[in-house]
């Protein structure tokens, strides 16, 4: 799975590791692990939406 999103995005090894200096540079190393947290505990929220959403939705086949 890691190497189909790395040749979908037409990203190599170099790339990846040029990008993650960059970021490193960028926020420093102690900010970086506080990031990384947000982001994660942002998916999982989002996540946890889109599936109480799709519980909400009333069923059309009910309503008829």
């Amino acid at each position: 799975m890691s190497n189909f999103l790395l040749y979908f995005f037409g990203l190599g090894m170099q790339e990846l590791l040029i990008v993650l200096v960059i970021m490193l540079l960028l926020f420093g190393g102690t900010r970086l692990p506080s990031l990384a947290k947000g982001l994660g505990e942002s998916v999982r929220n989002f996540k946890k939406g889109i599936a109480e959403g799709d519980d909400d939705t009333p069923d059309k086949t009910k309503a008829a």
